[in-house]
């Protein structure tokens, strides 16, 4: 089966996060590194169990909690750029993040409005 392409950004996010995690681990920054990488992998997991989900409401549901997921990512991100705990720029994951969250969006919308014809 071909992989989706909310499948394959949030798995290529995820990629990212690890790394940005790395670089946060070296700058001794802890607390909110664990929060992103928790938050930021989290999205395309739920996306995984979504896809194999045992009803279109499972399905909703998953893809909802991927949403919730990287609206959480989006904040942490935000806090690192605005914040001096570090001089990484986040700017690349924070548009990723925007790219996921509108995709995700769509996907939830659609999927709701689907279970209410039904």
């Amino acid at each position: 089966m071909k992989e989706s392409i909310v499948q394959r950004k949030s798995f290529q996010f995820s990629l990212k996060i690890i790394s940005l995690y790395k670089k946060l681990q070296i700058e001794k920054e802890f607390i909110i590194s664990r929060q992103i990488l928790r938050s930021g992998t989290s999205i395309g997991a739920n996306i995984e169990e979504a896809l194999a989900g045992q009803s279109k409401r499972d399905f909703t549901a998953k893809m909802s909690i991927s949403s919730k997921e990287a609206r959480e990512t989006k904040y942490w991100l935000r806090l690192l750029k605005e914040s001096d705990l570090t001089k990484i720029d986040v700017a690349n994951e924070l548009s990723d993040i925007h790219e996921l969250i509108r995709i995700l969006t769509s996907i939830v919308k659609t999927s709701q409005s689907n279970l209410t014809k039904n």
